[in-house]
């Protein structure tokens, strides 16, 4: 969703605030803007685009304006159309007090008519515009005071970044079911959306809570909720650095970090993992007694993340014999969902700040369940509002379609239910050992399927031109199938369909013709000769048929010539090898056709609104 970065202290402001936005553009945006105060003309700059940040980088370097406060933005329309007049920052009626928001004020048209009623003059769409009215209205010499005042009246979700001519010395942060943090470097200060954005600068990150409100000035920041009440700041050192969020010679993020896919599975296993199969997460939050209480799991989560816990049902059910429910987050509370204290609810999401993720697990907790959150992003909403968290540990991910964060999410999957199978004694000494060695082994053939990208990369330059896929895949591969598909066309814009292979004869073979490609995981395992014979079923209809093959399997060698060899490994663990295939597959396809792989279009990387 939308990017925010602010700025306060003793360099020009403008170069970071561009800088920082440059580096927001992976979370999806339409337009841009920006507004430096100058404290020597008394002066507020405000700089707008409809268009990509670079359009701005250009206006402003012809005249860049000076000041060593300002706030940055780039937008992903929600109220009103992607135009300049809607683009952020948004100001009062004295153009004084300057806003940028993330997030939908949802009684903002009740606020709208109040305030015009009272002689305000508005000029975009957009819902945020009240904000700065609103603190215009309740300004009395107190910026800080006046800013609380207004977001009480405030409904909806909101990360914000402010700051008024009234007061040239203060940069004010806000945020409500919206992420925001606060950078915190020599005698200079940051507000933003992300970690990302700051990193260059400093890596000793302020953690905003729910409903919370910084205040920044020379003497430093003070959080406090909306009501006045002073907050302990939490603050924690990032482990990471930037070029970790750089392309290193890649020509996408999206290519760098499936090519991070192998360093992803060693990062979720590092120092979590015995030989003996012992699994201990560093902030788990749960005891072992507590765990032998959980009856039945829920799973919640959106978009990719829904498929890496549609995986997680059946590795747990597998390894733990505990029942599983995978759901969209989206639907979770607008039912009656069946959970009680002996239920553990577990939100996957790779940002943590997933609006309908984070809204399902506060229901979850309203409702007593037990809530672990696996997340890539320390500190996120979810981590801090879970019982335990387990991280993924997978370092930035810029592209907006995930990849190594799905596979860094799949292994953590993979250890919890070993642990959860521990603690119940599922599983003997034997099985623990050989299932430690197995997931020991997963970075060297995740390496292996990377080393065959020209492989991949003839084949989807051979079906580029096709307009519609079917993925289909069985038992534990059936979400790798579905996250293929997924794939291809967040990235490609192509129609792309996952179904059970098994599936195939009740209604979607009615598709295939010699035009509609079937792309079938159909590496070694159990189901092996079941879905052959689905393979079988499409090419009697004339549909191509490119294959997933476990190496050296001969089962399709006289069937179907578009093969590509993953290594043979575990049926259990075979869809970490053949979902990186998928990613290459799905990336090459849409490089083929020229598509914007890092920042597809109307997608955002991180939901942060329902």
């Amino acid at each position: 969703m939308c990017g925010i970065i602010g700025y306060l202290g003793e360099r020009a402001a403008a170069p970071i605030i561009m800088e920082s936005l440059k580096r927001l553009e992976y979370r999806g945006y339409d337009s841009a803007g920006v507004a430096i105060y100058n404290e020597d003309a008394d002066k507020t700059s405000v700089v707008k685009s409809a268009a990509k940040v670079d359009t701005l980088v250009d206006r402003l370097t012809e005249d860049m304006p000076a000041g060593r406060l300002g706030i940055g933005h780039t937008r992903w329309a929600t109220h009103g159309r992607p135009t300049v007049i809607n683009a952020h920052p948004h100001t009062d009626c004295t153009n004084r007090i300057m806003v940028i928001h993330n997030g939908i004020i949802e009684n903002f048209a009740e606020l709208k008519r109040g305030l015009q009623s009272r002689g305000h003059v508005f000029v975009s769409e957009t819902d945020t515009e009240v904000v700065p009215h609103l603190i215009e209205e309740h300004f009395k010499g107190d910026l800080v005071a006046a800013v609380r005042e207004s977001l009480v009246q405030v409904r909806g979700a909101y990360a914000m970044a402010i700051f008024s001519q009234h007061d040239p010395d203060l940069l004010i942060g806000a945020r409500l079911n919206a992420p925001l943090v606060v950078g915190i470097g020599e005698k200079e200060w940051f507000i933003a959306s992300d970690i990302t954005a700051i990193i260059p600068y400093t890596k000793k990150v302020l953690l905003l809570g729910e409903g919370e409100m910084v205040s920044i000035s020379s003497l430093g920041p003070e959080v406090s909720t909306l009501d006045g009440s002073a907050v302990k700041p939490r603050i924690i050192e990032v482990k990471w650095d930037i070029s970790q969020a750089q392309k290193g010679g890649y020509p996408h993020f999206m290519a760098k970090e499936i090519n991070e896919g192998a360093q992803a599975v060693s990062n979720a296993l590092r120092g979590r993992l015995t030989e003996e199969g012992v699994v201990a997460f560093e902030e788990f939050g749960l005891t072992d007694r507590q765990l032998l209480k959980v009856r039945d799991i829920k799973m919640v989560a959106a978009g990719t993340s829904f498929y890496a816990a549609l995986l997680g049902k059946y590795i747990i059910e597998d390894l733990a014999r505990i029942p599983v429910e995978v759901e969209p987050a989206s639907e979770f509370r607008y039912r009656q969902p069946i959970i009680d204290r002996d239920t553990l609810v577990v939100g996957v999401s790779q940002s943590g700040e997933t609006a309908d993720t984070l809204a399902a697990i506060r229901e979850a907790r309203r409702r007593e369940a037990r809530v672990i959150s696996i997340t890539n992003v320390v500190g996120s909403s979810m981590a801090l509002e879970s019982d335990g968290v387990i991280y993924l540990h997978a370092g930035p991910e810029i592209g907006v379609a995930s990849t190594k964060t799905f596979i860094a999410h799949v292994v953590c999957l993979y250890l919890l239910g070993i642990r959860l199978a521990a603690v119940r004694h599922r599983l003997p000494p034997e099985r623990l050992r050989e299932l430690a060695a197995d997931l020991k082994r997963l970075p060297d053939a995740v390496h292996t399927v990377l080393e065959r990208a020209e492989t991949l990369q003839a084949m989807a330059r051979k079906y580029a031109r096709y307009q519609n896929f079917m993925y289909i895949g069985r038992g534990i591969n059936y979400p790798v199938a579905l996250e293929g598909a997924l794939k291809l066309k967040e990235i490609s814009y192509l129609h792309a369909e996952g179904y059970a292979a098994g599936e195939l004869k009740h209604g979607p073979i009615a598709l295939l013709d010699k035009s509609f490609p079937v792309f079938a995981i159909a590496t070694a395992g159990a189901t092996t000769e079941k879905i052959v014979s689905n393979i079988q079923e499409a090419l009697a209809r004339d549909a191509p048929v490119v294959a997933l093959v476990s190496q050296g399997d001969p089962v399709l060698d006289e069937m179907t010539s578009d093969r590509i060899e993953v290594p043979a490994v575990a049926e259990f663990l075979s869809p970490i090898p053949n979902v990186v295939a998928l990613q290459l597959f799905a990336y090459f396809v849409a490089s083929e056709r020229g598509c914007d792989v890092d920042q597809p279009r109307n997608l955002a990387k991180s939901v942060t609104v329902e």
